[in-house]
């Protein structure tokens, strides 16, 4: 009973973070289709794009102590956020961010965080 109890959270975690990251790569596929300078191409290159952007504002968050969400911390979120997503293209194929698009795209991504009950950063 006790084995039954665990695996079945530990696939219901599974399942949430699979359903995070599906949610994530939609809201990057939406940047991508709104903000000029941003760009992803392909659906393997959002996937990527949503774990390599959540594990370097995870990084970001607990090395440094700071929420990295483009709206949560003020000035400084939203700026970590923006080189966040600037360093991603480097890590990811497919991605191009410019200097305008980075900031655009955290502006683009904040306001979606907003709407949708995913959180990307």
């Amino acid at each position: 009973m006790h084995y039954e109890h665990h695996h079945e959270n530990r696939s219901h975690n599974v399942l949430r973070w699979f359903g995070r990251f599906i949610m994530v790569a939609i809201i990057l596929a939406i940047t991508s289709f709104f903000t000029p300078g941003f760009s992803i191409v392909g659906m393997w290159s959002f996937l990527i794009a949503a774990v390599v952007i959540s594990a370097l504002d995870y990084f970001v968050e607990s090395f440094m102590g700071v929420d990295a969400s483009p709206f949560g911390k003020g000035l400084k979120g939203f700026v970590i956020a923006a080189i966040i997503i600037y360093l991603a293209q480097f890590l990811v194929p497919n991605m191009y961010v410019s200097f305008w698009g980075a900031i655009l795209a955290a502006i683009v991504i904040g306001i979606l965080d907003i709407i949708f009950p995913s959180r990307v950063m």
